[in-house]
């Protein structure tokens, strides 16, 4: 069985949102495409206490793109974003929400991030969603979203340690490209993993 595991398509992270990652609104329309085409369709979502401490806020002289430790694990800070209950933190309107089966909300203890749809940052606490997607028989799952270089990346990684044969459509994709190369590497490093970059023609 296949499941699309679609990350974070959220308001903060397309035009206009907190966090906007570049021609991220175009990731909306691929989703909504092919989600017919799956068994399941999981989405992951960011949900974030007010204090979560990647929040450049609570690190006095710091700002978004700086590099910190937090409780041992290397953190990139962010502005605030994708906050419980908030508009930023809703998937974007035009996702066609009814064809989602399950959604994994992740981010929600502010000592740790979680870029990932299956573990924390630390890989301290998972999600649930290995062990929900065995409970449904899914043996493929494949990978669209935001944003290629963090959350996208980290979820088809962890995909792979957790036994899933694992598959990425990069034009469903767009990277925040803090350093110009990010996107590119990161996809290269999926391939490495043994992630298969695919195309919309393959679905």
């Amino acid at each position: 069985m296949r499941a699309l595991i679609l990350v974070d398509l959220q308001n903060d992270f397309v035009e206009g949102g907190a966090l906007a990652v570049a021609g991220g609104g175009a990731t909306i329309d691929v989703a909504n495409r092919v989600m017919g085409a799956f068994d399941l369709v999981v989405a992951t979502q960011d949900w974030h206490p007010a204090d979560h401490q990647s929040f450049s806020k609570h690190h006095p002289g710091k700002k978004p793109g700086d590099l910190v430790d937090l409780h041992g694990l290397p953190q990139v800070l962010w502005p605030v974003h994708c906050v419980q209950e908030t508009h930023g933190a809703a998937f974007v309107d035009t996702l066609e929400v009814a064809k989602i089966h399950h959604v994994v909300r992740k981010g929600t203890d502010p000592e740790v991030d979680s870029y990932s749809g299956f573990f924390d940052n630390g890989h301290r606490h998972d999600t649930g969603l290995a062990t929900w997607l065995r409970n449904h028989g899914v043996s493929d799952v494949w990978i669209l979203g935001l944003a290629t270089d963090y959350c996208v990346k980290f979820t088809a990684l962890d995909a792979v340690g957790e036994g899933f044969a694992t598959w990425l459509l990069p034009e469903g994709c767009r990277a925040v490209n803090l350093s110009a190369t990010d996107g590119e590497d990161a996809i290269a490093a999926m391939r490495a993993a043994g992630v298969t970059i695919a195309r919309l023609t393959d679905v």
